[in-house]
């Protein structure tokens, strides 16, 4: 698998120098997992006052981001390529999901578009393949969630973490939340680290991981598991898990 290309379109380039500089993106780009291109959207202006937005037809507060820069910049970008997924960031995009960042990562290059003011001029749509949103919520722009979806996506890049098998246990990569995590001191304020975790017996730590795994979803997000298919074993483990909070144990 080849190097993973993403160029965000933003109007702030600046923005992503803080969180591409560190931590996992920050390794994904030095070890050549991922090509990151920051592109200003400004740059694709003709006018000498680089003007990307405008007021909209018929009324209303706001600025939309003219179609022109945009649809110049996605033209070029995409000019010798084969296949390129643009997305745009997006409230009213589906909802980015640890699916979707496995699903991207597996992509060759894709161009993340940063919306801005009240939004893009619907003409320049015909140019995107698709609208990504964080949530039911809304931000200034979009930079925010294109730099969200990077950290997210490059996790499962081959080389990117260390020991892959950190990224398997993650919530949600088998549609649970994670279990609970201990480390040193055995003993803090009072609380102990289940014994179980001490006892080297690794057959009960995986099954009390699992357990938990379990309970912490059921108690947090009883949503996922509507959608998760679970194993003989594991709905074992579930039924004890519910019948442990029937009976208050």
């Amino acid at each position: 698998m080849g190097t993973l290309r993403i160029d965000i379109l933003t109007l702030f380039p600046d923005y992503f120098q803080g969180p591409f500089t560190v931590s996992m993106v920050k390794r994904a780009v030095a070890k050549k997992a991922v090509d990151l291109r920051l592109r200003d959207l400004r740059s694709y202006t003709t006018d000498k006052h680089h003007t990307a937005d405008d007021v909209p037809y018929g009324g209303g507060a706001g600025m939309v981001m003219k179609p022109e820069p945009l649809v110049k910049a996605l033209t070029a970008l995409k000019r010798g390529r084969k296949k390129v997924k643009t997305l745009l960031m997006s409230p009213q995009g589906k909802r980015f999901d640890h699916g979707m960042a496995l699903e991207l990562s597996k992509e060759k290059s894709l161009i993340l578009v940063c919306g801005h003011y009240e939004g893009l001029d619907e003409r320049a749509m015909k140019w995107i393949d698709g609208e990504v949103s964080l949530g039911d919520f809304v931000m200034t722009g979009g930079e925010p969630a294109a730099a969200v979806m990077v950290d997210a996506l490059v996790r499962f890049l081959p080389g990117v973490v260390g020991d892959h098998r950190s990224v398997e246990k993650d919530s949600f990569f088998n549609g649970l939340l994670d279990y609970p995590h201990y480390t040193r001191p055995r003993l803090f304020k009072g609380m102990k680290v289940p014994e179980v975790l001490l006892s080297g017996n690794h057959a009960k730590i995986d099954r009390w991981r699992k357990k938990e795994s379990l309970k912490g979803t059921l108690t947090k997000r009883p949503d996922l598991l509507e959608k998760v298919s679970l194993s003989e074993e594991d709905q074992k483990l579930f039924n004890e898990v519910k019948r442990e909070f029937e009976t208050g144990d």
